[in-house]
């Protein structure tokens, strides 16, 4: 399964990032152990549904597979992960979610859920950059960039 496969570190410095407004130099390192012991779990245990949520809906918009027009938060905070995996991989069509087909929509989906706030106009400019940068990027590059806006993006959708 797509959840299985994809194994993505936390760092503390994205735990600490969600901190809102804190400076790391003013957080006591009681309150930095009280973060990663509370946040870390749920954090790391989200990534993965996160991640597969990212890939499904950047294939969707891309393909169209299933016409339903799905918002990221709903696929994260409603589907199964089961059902998710299964949507994943009928919209990959064959290829398997460490693909860079995979990779590149993973990237979309999740800019696309970093820049939903921003004006029609704003978005598609900025999407049409990160799709510039996904075309010119390494694999490696575009993992490790995937691996940091997954890690940022599943911190708001901690419960």
């Amino acid at each position: 399964m797509a959840f299985r496969s994809l194994k993505i570190s936390i760092t503390c410095s994205a735990l600490l990032f969600a901190s809102n407004g804190y400076a790391q130099s003013k957080m006591s390192e009681e309150h930095k152990a009280w973060l990663m012991k509370e946040f870390a779990p749920k954090h790391q245990a989200i990534i993965p549904k996160v991640a597969v949520a990212d890939m499904f809906f950047g294939c969707n918009l891309e393909r169209k597979i299933d016409p339903v027009p799905y918002q990221l938060g709903q696929i994260i905070e409603q589907m199964d992960k089961g059902l998710l995996a299964e949507k994943l991989s009928t919209c990959l069509q064959g290829e398997n979610a460490q693909s860079d087909t995979a990779l590149n929509f993973g990237l979309v989906g999740c800019f696309h859920d970093q820049f939903a706030k921003l004006s029609d106009a704003d978005r598609e400019k900025r999407m049409a950059l990160v799709e510039n940068a996904i075309s010119r990027l390494s694999r490696e590059q575009r993992q490790k960039s995937f691996t940091k806006c997954v890690t940022e993006q599943a911190i708001k959708y901690i419960k």
